[in-house]
C-alpha cells in the first residue's frame, strides 16, 4: 500500500512509483471506504437526502476536475462512475433495510 513514510525510510528513494498493485489497493480502499459509508448514510435517510447527494456530487467533482484540467471524455468517466458508486450503495442500503 502506498505509504508517505516510504521516502524517509532507507533506501525508499529506490521505491518513487508505486506499482499497479498499491494504486489499485488504495482505489479499491476508497471504494470500500465511501461505500460503507454510503450505505450506512443511506440506511438511516429519506429519498429527499439521496438527490441532494447526487446534486452536491456531481457540484464537488466539477470543482476537483476542473483545476485538474480533464478532458470531457474523462470527466463524464468520473461522474459517471461516481453515480455508480451511489447507486450501488443506495442498493445495498435498500436491501438492508
Amino acid at each position: 500500500m502506498l505509504s508517505t513514510e516510504r521516502d524517509f525510510r532507507r533506501g525508499g528513494e529506490r521505491f518513487s512509483v508505486p506499482s499497479q498493485g498499491e494504486i489499485e489497493g488504495r482505489l479499491l480502499m476508497f471504494e470500500v471506504v465511501a461505500v460503507t459509508c454510503l450505505q450506512e448514510l443511506l440506511a438511516k435517510t429519506d429519498s429527499r437526502m439521496v438527490s441532494r447527494l447526487r446534486r452536491r456530487l456531481i457540484r464537488n467533482l466539477e470543482e476537483k476536475c476542473a483545476p485538474l484540467k480533464l478532458c470531457a471524455a474523462d470527466e463524464t468517466a468520473a461522474k459517471e462512475f461516481a453515480l455508480q458508486l451511489l447507486k450501488a450503495a443506495c442498493e445495498e442500503a435498500e436491501n438492508e433495510r
